[in-house]
């Protein structure tokens, strides 16, 4: 199993496979608009911008299970995304990451790459995952990590 056996909505309800991104480097992030980390999206922005042509794509999941942050439905969230940080890169529809509903991708993610001392859950927004060109989970980066932090793991993967 890789990432790329699965497959997400869009944020306008479009099924899509994550299988379109093969061979790519992914950055996939649970995101949400009413949070402290929110800036980060600034930082994300600033990733995609300087690597995409590189082959490095970010996936955004918006997710509203941590204290309510993300309240709003798709066409709230395209704009807040939009206008507020500018996100050219692609968001998805809005998903649970942790619990019985969770995104079977974020089910693959955690127990492909557990967090802080092998827990599997979810701790926060804007927690990241880094995905090699051969689909295989390679690290998960805390709330905390900004993104700027990870131009040296994104380079080594290009």
């Amino acid at each position: 199993m890789s990432v790329y056996d699965y497959s997400a909505k869009t944020l306008d309800g479009q099924d899509a496979s994550l299988a379109e991104y093969r061979g790519q480097v992914l950055l996939i992030v649970n995101t949400a608009s009413k949070c402290g980390f929110t800036p980060q999206y600034e930082g994300l922005e600033q990733l995609w911008r300087t690597y995409k042509d590189r082959g490095f794509t970010i996936l955004a999941f918006p997710c509203n299970q941590f204290g309510a942050q993300e309240p709003g439905d798709a066409s709230e969230i395209a704009n807040f995304c939009s206008l507020t940080y500018d996100v050219t890169f692609p968001v998805m529809s809005k998903i649970d990451v942790n619990g019985g509903d969770a995104h079977p991708l974020y089910k693959f993610l955690k127990k492909e790459q557990k967090g802080l001392l092998g827990t599997e859950a979810i701790k926060w927004n804007f927690t990241k995952f880094l995905i090699g060109r051969d689909g295989e989970v390679v690290e998960r980066f805390a709330p905390t990590t900004k993104p700027e932090d990870l131009t040296a793991a994104i380079e080594a993967l290009l």
